[in-house]
């Protein structure tokens, strides 16, 4: 037992890590006309990674042998092992190259990802771009944890909390309360983020979160309210077929919603949103809060749907809601809503130094109107203000 809690505690340090470098990594390698398909992928390999665990789970929990529980532990070192071993052969982050000084590693790193000659005037350009908007961000902070709650003119507070209750809205869209009843959630899941990483570059993070949201409300609602009043069950038999396949049927939609919205848009946001100097420190917070708003919905999931077992010997109490929760979780939905209106701004398309610059100059109901002007007139932190518009050349390689 202890041994097992040893690990545990390991491999919690390792995912916490990932689940924080790896979205980052992604949005400062990516070139920003994809960022959002390549940072998408993170939340499929997620779901796809759920899917094969329970696939596993589900074959070994009938053995009686010590392969019951070796077996799941044993194939986990196989994507450790093609992570760490696929990571040493990729280039470092430019961004974090030059955060340390590293100039010429940094315009290697960046000609690599662009496929451009080191020397080039692009890759130059490019770097210059990140090196003024790292200058403006070290005027106002030194990048420690106190500086992300800090209201600079980078609005370092605003972008932190924006993380923070992100991350955390995502969890309580309920998505990990449907997860936790079987593999064809999960199959659902994985097929519908495919179609929705294709999305986030064409439809917008603002607009996908909205219209998400909207849909998951709707699919939740609908569930409590046929579950209440015709989806009973009476001694483990449905009274009502049609209504329990209505029930499938729209959670199956909430799914879908989640997939295509939710899923990946929330790791794309909180990827891009932060300035270079407390990208990680606000990351890091952000995914905190991801992992605990994960354990506190898995902790109190069952006292608030289970049978109460109060007077029984070792009972428990509880709120016994059943289909009833799906009115909190419609109800949180909504909160995602109001949420993302006041609070996520539209920052498809944009380089990461341009997003300073929308969070620097625009409010999040301007924003789609300040990115579209930006992308029009070919705003770059570097010339901002001067109406030198850059070469468009080097507009598809801007990462």
């Amino acid at each position: 037992w202890a041994t097992f809690v040893v690990g545990r505690v390991i491999a919690g340090l390792g995912v916490g890590l990932v689940s924080c470098l790896v979205p980052m990594y992604q949005s400062e390698c990516s070139p920003k006309n994809i960022r959002g398909l390549i940072v998408g992928l993170y939340q499929l390999a997620i779901t796809v990674g759920a899917l094969l665990a329970a696939i596993v789970l589900n074959a070994t929990k009938d053995q009686l042998s010590h392969s019951a529980w070796r077996t799941p532990i044993a194939i986990q070192f196989v994507w450790a092992f093609i992570l760490g071993g696929g990571m040493a052969l990729l280039p470092e982050s430019p961004r974090f190259l030059l955060h340390k000084n590293r100039e010429d590693a940094a315009r290697r790193a960046l000609a690599r990802l662009t496929n451009r000659p080191a020397d080039s005037a692009e890759v130059a350009s490019e770097l210059r771009e990140i090196s003024l908007a790292l200058e403006e961000e070290r005027g106002v902070s030194s990048g420690s944890y106190m500086d992300c709650f800090r209201n600079t003119e980078l609005k370092n507070g605003l972008r932190t909390w924006t993380g923070i209750m992100l991350q955390g809205w995502q969890q309580l869209t309920g998505i990990n309360f449907i997860f936790y009843y079987g593999t064809t959630f999960f199959m659902s899941a994985a097929c519908m983020t495919i179609v929705g990483i294709q999305l986030i570059d064409r439809v917008g993070r603002r607009r996908l979160l909205i219209i998400g949201a909207i849909g998951m409300m709707t699919c939740e609602y609908i569930v409590a309210i046929v579950g209440v009043t015709a989806g009973k069950l009476v001694g483990g038999v449905a009274i009502n077929l049609a209504a329990q396949r209505v029930l499938i049927a729209f959670v199956c939609f909430y799914i879908a919603f989640f997939a295509t919205s939710w899923g990946p848009v929330a790791w794309v946001i909180t990827g891009e949103i932060f300035p270079l100097n407390i990208r990680a420190k606000g990351m890091s917070l952000s995914v905190a809060s991801n992992w605990l708003w994960n354990f506190g919905i898995g902790y109190a999931t069952p006292y608030l749907v289970d049978a109460s077992t109060k007077g029984q010997p070792n009972g428990v109490a509880t709120a016994a809601l059943h289909v009833k929760v799906f009115f909190i979780w419609g109800s949180t939905c909504l909160g995602c809503l109001i949420f993302t209106y006041f609070f996520i701004p539209e920052t498809k398309g944009l380089s990461l130094e341009q997003i300073d610059l929308l969070y620097k100059e625009s409010t999040i109901r301007q924003s789609n109107n300040f990115r579209k002007q930006m992308l029009a007139g070919d705003v770059t932190f570097a010339h901002h203000g001067k109406g030198a518009p850059q070469d468009d050349s080097s507009e598809e390689e801007k990462v």
